[in-house]
Parts: structure tokens; sequence; C-alpha cells
């Protein structure tokens, strides 16, 4: 970040710091800067040198706030919101279901104040998005507001995007968007290495139809569309819905899927096959596409990605440990997709690198390929970056460094030339598919042995540790359990 974005940011947020004394969360702080940010950059927009139509009607801009100040700020600033809330396209994306929730008006009209100091168009879309990124990480610190879920290490993202190359004219989609951090790096990976040949066409692309995405979350699509548009990307219609990816087959196919998906043991609904949801206790998706029915969220997501790709179509997802080893329709998901598809890369994460605590996780890459008889899967590699790694939020936090050997290892330029390092090995489809349940929870590596008092982690590392470790038996013993329930 440059200094001049840290600059805004820290002022920023040094009000946040004032308003939550008038009981503004973190992320409500964040939800109406979104809002006001927005109406300034609209009405920059009708400036010269832009001297454009303006998007929003002359009684809800940005000035009809400037004019005002006390009770009448606060009755204009609602009305605003709820007019707008009901606006076609982004407008009505940005504003959808916005509420106030700065309660003082006083408060309120320093916050305008200081967001008209800047000139917000005069800058780049660059230092624009790292001032905004820079909001939804310091957002995203504030456990107890859980903001972290949506919120993908950067470090992580940028290698999973270096490996996976995206290229010009192909279509992207995150399924469990969050704040769009996959299509950030992608569409910068697709820019600094194909900017200076990129025809008009393929611009045009790159900003109005690579990118598709959802979340179920309104306030969090609220947050990714805006990153996206104050990066440049996106245009009156928004690239991100509000919506269930696992609901249904939308029947649009992408080129690459690049994704997080939500942790969490269940799903919220069960969809029927003729598209109807009720609520009740077995809290699964029932498509004609998967391969089972699970109540397991992150196994429905794995199922979902393998139907939106194209042919050809490529994926990288983080998943839980829980979906490498859990019995019953977790065996039979790794069947197939072994079998259907190209599952060629595991990485094994290391703890401490989420905002979510006690995180075991991994990023499953694979392709999609056409039907036959033999498995499309012959080696799957792994790599180890978990084994005698430790990495903390604050005190040692996730370098890109510390991925440049997974990326050397993965050699995305010719995988077929890839070698077998300490971290990094390779398992054949016979050798996986004849593991106890096709188990993939694969190590190799031994553990260091503390040597002495003064090597012991610091009481938060080991708490969390613990923490982990608990988290992963309780997940198997869930696994047991619902694999001895559907033999009731």
């Amino acid at each position: 970040m440059s200094n001049e974005s840290a600059t805004i940011v820290q002022k920023l947020w040094n009000f946040c710091n004032v308003l939550r004394d008038d009981g503004v969360s973190y992320g409500d702080y964040v939800e109406q800067l979104t809002y006001l940010l927005f109406l300034k950059l609209a009405n920059e927009q009708t400036k010269p040198p832009f001297n454009k139509p303006s998007t929003i009607p002359g009684d809800l801009d940005w000035e009809s706030l400037l004019n005002e100040s006390g009770a009448e700020l606060e009755a204009q600033y609602v009305k605003i919101l709820r007019e707008l809330s009901s606006a076609q396209g982004l407008l009505g994306v940005i504003f959808r279901k916005s509420q106030n929730r700065i309660q003082t008006p006083a408060n309120l009209q320093r916050l305008i104040h200081l967001i008209n100091a800047e000139n917000w168009s005069g800058m780049t879309a660059d230092i624009k998005g790292t001032i905004y990124e820079g909001l939804l990480q310091k957002n995203a610190e504030d456990t107890k507001s859980g903001a972290g879920q949506y919120f993908t290490p950067r470090p992580l993202i940028k290698a999973m995007v270096t490996v996976m190359p995206p290229e010009p004219m192909k279509t992207i989609c995150d399924p469990a968007c969050g704040t769009g951090g996959f299509f950030l790096a992608a569409h910068d990976y697709i820019s600094e290495n194909y900017g200076s040949t990129l025809t008009r066409e393929q611009k045009e692309f790159l900003r109005f139809n690579t990118f598709a995405g959802t979340d179920i979350v309104d306030n969090v699509v609220r947050l990714c569309v805006m990153n996206l548009y104050l990066h440049g990307i996106g245009g009156i219609e928004s690239p991100i819905t509000t919506d269930d990816s696992l609901s249904r087959d939308t029947g649009e196919r992408y080129d690459m899927v690049l994704t997080n998906p939500p942790f969490g043991n269940r799903s919220s609904i069960t969809i029927a096959t003729d598209g109807s949801g009720r609520n009740n206790a077995s809290l699964t998706y029932e498509r004609d596409d998967f391969w089972a029915t699970t109540s397991n969220k992150q196994f429905n997501f794995l199922q979902h990605i393998k139907t939106i790709l194209k042919a050809d179509g490529r994926a990288a997802v983080v998943l839980p440990d829980n979906v490498l080893f859990e019995r019953g329709a977790g065996e039979t998901i790794r069947r197939h997709l072994l079998k259907q598809f190209d599952v060629h890369t595991l990485l094994r994460l290391p703890t401490g690198i989420f905002y979510a605590q006690g995180v075991k996780a991994n990023v499953l890459f694979f392709s999609k390929r056409p039907a036959r008889e033999e498995p499309w899967t012959q080696r799957l590699w792994i790599y180890d970056l978990r084994t005698n790694k430790r990495f903390t939020l604050k005190t040692n936090p996730l370098q890109d460094t510390d991925l440049q050997d997974f990326i050397t290892a993965y050699n995305p330029e010719n995988r077929e030339a890839r070698v077998e390092t300490e971290r990094f090995r390779a398992f054949s489809y016979d050798e996986l598919i004849e593991r106890e349940h096709v188990n993939l929870d694969i190590f190799w590596l031994k553990t260091d042995e503390l040597e002495d008092a003064a090597d012991l982690p610091t009481p938060d590392v080991l708490v969390t540790e613990i923490t982990e470790n608990l988290e992963t038996a309780l997940a198997q013993f869930q696994s047991i359990q619902t694999e001895l329930d559907n033999h009731e």
C-alpha cells in the first residue's frame, strides 16, 4: 500500500473509532462508507473533465447531503438510502436493503466532510481499490464481527492465480465470492501479463464479461461490487448477484472457478429437485447433477463447481480437511472426482493464516475432462506447507515469499515436468483409490521435536493448535455418525 493510500485508510479508520462510541460496528462503518463513497464518485463523474450524465436523481445525490445538517441531514440520508434501494442494476445492488447506522447527525456530517475532502476520481483505480481493500482487511481483523470468514489471505489468492494463469477472453466464476479477492487478483494478473497487447475487445471483455460471482449475504455482495467498481471492473450492471449458489444449476458454464467456499458443517435449507425449499432437520440439497446428497456444505460446493465448469475448465478451491477424509457421501464424491476429472494438485495449507480460528484447509486443483471409461487422474501431487510451519495473523503472517517454493514446484508452464521434493510428492491413481475410504488426508514429513521449553510456541498458538486438533477430531466423529445414520 502506498503512503497516500495508507494515510487515507488510517484517516477513515480513525474516525471509525469515534463512531464506535456511537454504537457503530466495524462492519456497519464500512457499509456506510460504501454508500457515501459511491454517491461522491457518482457526483465527481458529472464534473469536468468527465461531464457524464448523472446516474442518480438530483434530489438524491451527493450535493443534497452537503447542503443539510442536523435532523434534516439525517432525514435526507435516510431518504436517499430508501429510494435508491429499489433502483435497477449496479445502483440497486449497492443500496440493496440499505439503512442508516449512524445515529448522531453530527457524526454523519463529519464523515461526509471527510469523504468530500478527497478527489476520488482523480486517484487511479489502483489507489482507490487499495484504500477500499485496506478497509476491508481492517474489518476482517475484527474477529468479533465475523467478517474474516469472507477474507481469504491475499498471498494465498495471489499464489492460486499465479499457478492457474487466467487468460484474456476467458470467464472466471466465484460462487462464494466474499469481497472479491480472487477477481481482483485475476484482473491484476491479466492486466500485468497481457496489458500492452490487449485489444480493445479484450479490454472490454476483461472489464464487463470476465467475472461472475455470487454470495448469499447482501452486505458482502455490496462490499464485493464496490470493491470491483473502485478497481474499474463492471459497468451499469453488476457482475455479482445475491443468491444461494447451491440451490440450483443455472446452466451457466465458466472457463475457470477460483473460490474459498464458507466453512461449516451444515447447509441452511433443503432444496428439492423441483426447486422448492423447505426448512427441516435434514438440511440437504437434492440436485440431479450431484453425485451424492449430503448436508456437508463443502461437498455440495465441490459438486456445484464440477457442474459449472466448461469442458476443459479449471478449478482451484479452498477446502477444509474433512473433505479429504469424511466417509459416506465424501468417499463417493472423491471416487467420482478422481475418475471423471484430472485432480492433479493438493496444497496442504498451514494453520494460523485465516481469521476464523481452528481452520485446517487445503487448496484442491482439478480440470474437467470429457467422459471416458479410464480415470482421468493419473497422479495427485501433494505439497505439504503445513508440517513444521507456524504462522499467526499478527506476529508471523503468511507472505508471498512463503508460497514461492510451491509455485516453483507446481510448475504452471509444464506440469508434466514436475519433480518430487521434500515437501512435494506424487501419488498414483491406483494408490489413492486403494486407500481406505479413498482418504486423501496424506502426510509424510515428520514433525520436529521440541527440544526444550524455550522452543515452545506462545500460549495463544498452543491454545489455537489444541482447538484445531479437537475440531478435527469432532469432524471425524461427525463423519462416523453420519455414516451410521445412513445405515439405520
